[in-house]
């Protein structure tokens, strides 16, 4: 109601100005030319009162509705108010630095393609476009099994089934629900990510899909790989995310218990944005259950935090160095492997002697839980230059994916082969 007071005021006042020079040329021509510059005007009001009252009359008659207006509106949102009067809608908007590092050509449905999010989380990798409910375009990627580590896929065309699920999806402006493709095969894709600290996956990526759908996109890509979000090195308490919750409940049990063996159970559903939750988690802390009621409260300076959280934050874990690390560990020969190597090298496996002889375990089939939950399977290639396990599975036809882990991602390892 207020804007519609506003504006109708606003009409009144422009259709009494264009009256009154209509008047003005109506007078003379000279006396009309001078009616367009407002020091000229008011001296035309005022020689001849009586031609221009009524023109007059019909702007004045428009402060009424304005006026009404503009006190509605600041009763009611004095912030919008004060922008509309202070012409920031006029300002040119000023666009945040964007979160990720995505450069891709190509188009999607024969439209540019330009991404702002980017995220892989478990099994389904997703890019999109467009900050609303729904994207104004969307490609997501559904892969065979979750990604722990550095994913790289290649995927031609004649390779057979089952391989990675491709939906593209668009929302034109007379829709008011997207549409979607999906196709699991006949589809060219190549995706090179590496792991960036501290929860990015960032790397090359190359899709064509057949000509049907118009879409063919190139370059490079960085998405995220969990909910959390970071600022200054630091975990941002004031995003609204399980995993930021995940991560303020863990901090908060350490510090309670003073142990950083702290293994938190999976969440139950939450509803989010809110500024407060109760919830009862679950967790094993230095190898025993516990169940434990919770509030947390999200505040503007702290973001979110358990409430009557009071504890001090533990001391930094000790430091070994590189060199002492070598020199205490065993030097194996390779006559000494064979020689002491057993029938059944799965009795005595582990994560410390697979890394202290890694070319004992080569080709061999591995299966690896992380500690973030997911579930990497393929043949053991070695350890690289970083230090990260490499495992590969191949799918069926040509395609394979490799898996890059760091040996502190890894919670459990199980050789599947003597």
């Amino acid at each position: 109601m207020d804007a519609l007071l506003i504006l109708g005021g606003l009409l009144l006042i422009l259709a009494g100005l264009v009256w009154l020079v209509m008047r003005a040329f109506g007078t003379g021509l000279l006396w009309g030319w001078a009616s367009l510059l407002p020091p000229l005007t008011l001296l035309y009001v005022l020689r001849h009162w009586r031609s221009a009252r009524q023109a007059l009359g019909l702007s004045a008659l428009g402060f009424i509705p304005l006026i009404v207006g503009l006190t509605l509106l600041a009763s009611q949102d004095s912030q919008r108010l004060h922008a509309l009067l202070s012409l920031q809608w006029l300002k040119p908007e000023v666009q945040a630095p964007a979160e990720l590092a995505i450069e891709l050509h190509g188009e999607l449905n024969g439209q540019p393609f330009v991404p702002q999010q980017g995220e892989l989380l478990g099994s389904v990798l997703s890019l999109r476009e467009g900050q609303d409910f729904f994207a104004r375009r969307e490609l997501v990627i559904r892969l065979p099994q979750p990604v722990a580590g550095a994913l790289r896929l290649d995927v031609l065309p004649g390779d057979p089934g089952p391989l990675p699920e491709i939906e593209v999806s668009w929302l034109l402006p007379e829709q008011d629900l997207p549409e979607a493709r999906r196709l699991s095969h006949g589809y060219t894709l190549h995706l090179n990510l590496q792991p960036v600290p501290p929860n990015k996956l960032a790397g090359d990526f190359h899709l064509v899909l057949p000509a049907q759908f118009k879409t063919t996109l190139s370059g490079r890509i960085e998405v995220f790989r969990d909910g959390l979000r970071y600022r200054d090195g630091k975990v941002d308490r004031h995003v609204d995310s399980t995993d930021t919750l995940a991560y303020v409940i863990a901090d908060y049990l350490q510090r309670r218990f003073a142990t950083r063996s702290v293994q938190l159970g999976h969440l139950p559903a939450l509803t989010l944005p809110t500024a407060s939750l109760e919830l009862t988690v679950e967790a094993q802390i230095d190898g025993q259950a516990q169940r434990l009621p919770l509030r947390l409260n999200k505040s503007e300076s702290r973001g979110w935090a358990v409430e009557a959280d009071r504890y001090a934050a533990l001391p930094e874990p000790a430091l070994v160095a590189p060199a002492a690390l070598a020199h205490a560990a065993p030097v194996e020969t390779a006559s000494n492997e064979r020689s002491s190597r057993p029938l059944d090298r799965r009795l005595r496996f582990s994560l410390e002697g697979l890394l202290r002889s890694p070319r004992r375990y080569e080709n061999l089939s591995m299966r690896v839980l992380t500690t973030r939950g997911s579930l990497a399977l393929g043949r053991f290639q070695g350890v690289d230059q970083d230090g990260r396990i490499v495992l590969r599975q191949r799918l069926s036809g040509s395609g394979a994916v490799s898996y890059a882990l760091l040996p502190e991602e890894v919670s459990t390892i199980e050789l599947l082969e003597p």
